[in-house]
């Protein structure tokens, strides 16, 4: 249950999924600046969740034009069982797929009754008590003004968020410039009060554009804005034309009009697979959607009280200046902006739209959802919380620390990446993990690595890394842990870094290779995957797979001793029994149009290494030619422990860090000679094998290997 946490601005209440009112009353003024009944910031408990205690503080005069409103606001410290979580468990339950759009028409049955007030902020229970300093985030609607278009995001948005959304109600006829003020005065006093901390702005649709008028009216304050199919392009609507006959459809045919726009604005099939398990078979899952189906039709007749013919054409014609106010100031917004487009709006041409607000933003990232409507947040498929982290735009502070800001993936986020990233992957090469342990006994499972950091897993790359995921899966899936690997800067930054299909990387905690990033890891006990061989190993040669291409100097073990960090060598085997080199980086050299954009493509690149690196510096980036193979098996072995710990003033000595250096290089290549040798022992190395084996026994999860 969330605490009540008092705020400043007209209009501030708590809300659970029915919208039953959960406080005292407080006069307020009102964006007329008559009194209005509002949230009680006086001393009350929530299921004995918390206990406000206040204290005055005045804020500076908020300029409103021709009048001035002085807000006493009052400051709360909050005295509470615990306070807010300090960190998140890696696969915590981030509860998306628990709500549906059901849930989102329930919500605005109390909601949507008039009651003569302006707009106001709600907090919803369901996104409980965040963790400690976490930013506000402010949601602003689409056209239906409810404030309750991100009720399939609030559980996982409130585990790092607090959330407060817009209400504006049905008969509410406030121009968009009094919108406009309203935000703008509320982010303002957020400001004021916790200055260091980023205000975050989600706007779906109409609130795109009201964010966006925001921010550009507010280029000094911090703000990370996401823009949900913002309506910036109404003009190019291909609606534009339905506009006038809206205008003079008789109110006998009005609540047809709902039932037409549902079918525009969204994806029904989108909206009725949100709580549909991706792994249950198609005959289940389409039994499941099409009661969810029969199941929402009822709901929509709703969408008359939620948005009638009055309220319907002043939203149009509120939008048609709010896309004009938006557009006319896109060039003095300062803020990171994030555009969610949709491929199948039939609103408004979103993915354009993006493309466009990409050239004319300062500082815009694009997350393209090609299977999704107008109605993205209400459709399945985009966990807000996940594009946000996997964006790298979830920060506490005003600059974005790879470290202190990160967060863990939840189990959805692990099982919708398995399923829609590496759905073949995992069981394709059905992945065999080993390790050693203390005697030196090998072992099938990550028994042999330590659970307590500053662990170092320190390794080869197969091609193109495809050895990671697997790894990382099985850590997460066998210990909870998350290793933080460590990865090139092109994969972060650049044109690369902005690509969708490297998010996942940084969902799952890789940062860019950097002694100041390996450094804030290891201090925080993290168990970090650390690859010295980087891109030479993962963009080999043809007849190079499984050889170390190392730096010169021991880059690394100076660092892990002085952290006392346990040193883990392995080794990953089977990039041969799944790709086939076709073409390396000396075949496509001798290609003279791809030469020639190779070439220009590393002026762009960004150099790592110094040229006394040896062999290993600054690897030119390029894609190589590969085809598949008929799957085998990926194998990993994890060699025994090397404690640090203690070793400090001795391993400060360049020829002992030197030696265990080449101690570490060893054990690597020892074991890589192993795993390539017992592979071939291996039953079921061969896909047809193991596709044999499931069908027989698929009760058990793991499908046998060798005997270590």
């Amino acid at each position: 249950m969330a605490s009540v946490i008092g705020f400043p601005g007209p209009h501030f209440f708590l809300l659970n999924s029915e919208n039953k009112l959960r406080t005292c009353v407080l006069q307020v003024k009102s964006l007329g600046g008559k009194d209005s009944p509002g949230l009680s910031s006086e001393s009350v408990v929530l299921n004995c969740a918390s206990v406000i205690e206040e204290r005055e503080e005045r804020r500076s005069v908020i300029d409103r034009g021709n009048e001035s409103l002085r807000l006493k606001v009052k400051e709360e410290k909050r005295v509470e069982d615990g306070g807010g979580l300090e960190s998140l468990k890696p696969l915590y339950d981030d509860g998306y797929g628990t709500v549906t759009v059901k849930d989102y028409f329930h919500a605005n049955k109390e909601m949507i009754k008039p009651d003569g007030g302006p707009p106001r902020w709600f907090s919803p229970i369901e996104c409980g008590r965040p963790l400690k300093d976490s930013p506000i985030l402010l949601f602003l609607p689409g056209l239906d003004g409810t404030g309750w278009g991100l009720i399939l995001h609030h559980k996982a948005l409130g585990k790092a968020f607090e959330v407060r959304c817009l209400h504006i109600p049905v008969n509410d006829r406030t121009p968009f410039e009094g919108l406009v003020k309203f935000v703008e005065e509320t982010i303002r006093l957020e400001h004021s009060s916790s200055p260091n901390k980023p205000i975050y702005l989600v706007g779906d649709s109409f609130g795109g554009c009201l964010s966006l008028a925001v921010a550009a009216r507010n280029p000094t304050i911090d703000l990370v804005l996401t823009l949900v199919n913002p309506a910036t392009s109404v003009e190019r609507s291909p609606l534009q034309p339905l506009f006038p006959i809206l205008a003079a459809m008789p109110d006998e045919l009005h609540i047809a009009v709902p039932y037409l726009l549902s079918f525009v604005m969204g994806d029904p099939t989108k909206m009725a697979t949100v709580n549909i398990e991706n792994r249950l078979p198609s005959s289940l899952k389409l039994t499941q959607m099409s009661r969810n189906l029969t199941d929402l039709l009822p709901y929509l007749s709703s969408l008359a009280d939620i948005i009638p013919r009055d309220t319907l054409l002043w939203k149009l014609k509120l939008l048609k200046s709010a896309a004009a106010y938006a557009n006319s100031r896109l060039h003095a917004v300062k803020a990171e902006v994030l555009v969610l487009a949709s491929g199948k709006d039939n609103m408004v041409p979103s993915q354009d739209e993006a493309e466009r607000l990409a050239r004319s933003l300062q500082n815009c990232t694009v997350r393209h959802c090609n299977d999704n409507g107008h109605t993205l947040l209400l459709e399945d498929g985009v966990n807000l919380m996940s594009v946000i982290k996997g964006t790298y735009k979830y920060r506490r502070s005003r600059k974005h620390d790879y470290v202190s800001d990160f967060l863990p993936p939840s189990m959805w986020e692990l099982k919708h990446t398995c399923d829609e990233q590496f759905g073949l992957l995992r069981p394709y090469t059905a992945s065999v993990m080993l390790s050693t342990l203390e005697d030196g006994k090998i072992v099938r499972g990550l028994a042999g690595v330590p659970d307590e950091g500053p662990v170092l897993l320190v390794g080869n790359h197969n091609i193109l890394g495809l050895e990671v995921y697997p790894l990382v899966e099985e850590f997460l899936r066998e210990k909870s842990i998350i290793i933080r690997g460590v990865a090139h800067p092109l994969l972060f930054w650049g044109k690369y870094g902005n690509l969708a299909q490297f998010d996942f990387l940084k969902l799952f905690g890789a940062v860019p290779v950097a002694a100041k990033n390996l450094f804030k890891l290891l201090a925080t006990k993290s168990h970090v995957l650390l690859y010295p061989g980087g891109a030479r190993e993962s963009l080999h040669n043809k007849g190079e797979e499984y050889k170390l291409f190392w730096p010169d100097q021991p880059e690394f073990v100076r660092m892990a001793a002085h952290f006392g960090a346990t040193i883990v060598p392995f080794a990953a085997v089977g990039e041969d029994d799944m790709l086939e080199l076709v073409l390396d980086h000396k075949d496509l050299m001798n290609i003279p149009v791809v030469s020639n954009y190779l070439k220009d493509a590393n002026l762009e690149s960004i150099k790592i290494r110094d040229e006394s690196s040896g062999e290993v510096a600054n690897v030119q980036p390029f894609f190589p030619g590969i085809l598949p193979k008929i799957p085998g098996r990926y194998y990993c072995l994890f060699g025994k422990p090397i404690e640090t710990k203690g070793r400090k003033e001795i391993l400060k000595d360049k020829e002992n860090a030197k030696e265990l250096y080449l101690q570490i290089q060893s054990d690597i290549e020892n074991s890589l000679a192993y795993l390539i040798k017992k592979r071939e022992e291996d039953p079921y190395r061969n896909v047809f094998d193991r596709t044999i084996y499931r069908a027989m026994y698929h009760h058990l999860e793991e499908v046998p290997t060798f005997e270590p």
